[in-house]
């Protein structure tokens, strides 16, 4: 379930949007070494693509997923003040199309879900990005901590979907994380987070097994939210000052290793 109501999550994929597009226009050139091999010019493209791909999705009320080649208006314009306005269009296109549909069902990689699942994926891939370009550019990868800690559990209900409609690829990833019970415990240290800032993780011989809450694991992983979510999604290491890793580090580099955002 979202830490963050519907309004907020559409709000937040907009703003995060914007902000991406102030960064990322100005030199589309410059290297994003989070994303190796891109430039701004590939993450913008990346992402405003993406929005225009979720939003036709819902739009269609699709039962099958879109090719990114079908995506209409999917190439990034020349010329920075166009790239800011198809940016920020895409965004609205998302929230757009999910007004419209309400709880219709649409596809999306977990199987057919009511349309909002797209306003909250969307602005999570947005707030990630957003940290790469910040990361990028020698900024600090900021974020609304409540936001992060919606995105941490978001990431975490993604890893542990394996029902029959989810695709082959978010399956297979999950099937990956089973184990022999290895727990992993990640603790936002944020204010005002309250339950919604703990997570336990447990690859068990069934599959991930996921909930919030507080509970003896192998490891520990402690910091801000938004730090936690850069060291989950790998945009950060866990070295990093602004977390402290507790209990065994090898539990945390193999969790790591078998979850690419």
């Amino acid at each position: 379930m979202p830490v963050i109501n519907e309004e907020r999550l559409r709000a937040e994929l907009v703003r995060q949007t914007e902000r991406l597009a102030g960064i990322v226009v100005a030199d589309p050139a410059r290297p994003v070494p989070t994303c190796p091999g891109w430039t701004f010019r590939e993450l913008a493209t990346h992402v405003g693509r993406g929005h225009r791909w979720a939003a036709q999705i819902v739009g269609t009320r699709a039962t099958e997923p879109l090719s990114p080649r079908d995506v209409a208006d999917g190439r990034l314009p020349d010329g920075a003040p166009a790239q800011s306005a198809w940016l920020r269009a895409g965004a609205e296109q998302v929230v757009e199309a999910v007004s419209a549909a309400g709880n219709d069902p649409v596809w999306t990689f977990t199987g057919m879900r009511p349309a909002r699942f797209w306003t909250r994926r969307r602005a999570h891939e947005t707030a990630v990005h957003l940290a790469d370009a910040l990361l990028a550019a020698g900024q600090p990868a900021s974020l609304p901590a409540d936001l992060a800690a919606d995105g941490i559990s978001e990431w975490l209900e993604l890893l542990s979907a394996d029902e029959p409609g989810a695709t082959d690829a978010i399956r297979a990833r999950s099937r990956q994380l089973r184990g022999d019970g290895q727990a992993l415990h990640f603790h936002a240290t944020d204010e005002g987070l309250d339950g919604t800032g703990e997570w336990v993780a447990r690859r068990t011989p069934a599959g991930l097994v996921t909930e919030h809450g507080h509970a003896k694991a192998d490891m520990a992983l402690r910091g801000p939210a938004v730090s936690l979510l850069l060291v989950l999604t790998r945009r950060l290491p866990p070295s990093d000052p602004a977390v402290e890793v507790l209990g065994d580090l090898g539990v945390l580099e193999r969790w790591l290793a078998d979850t690419p955002f």
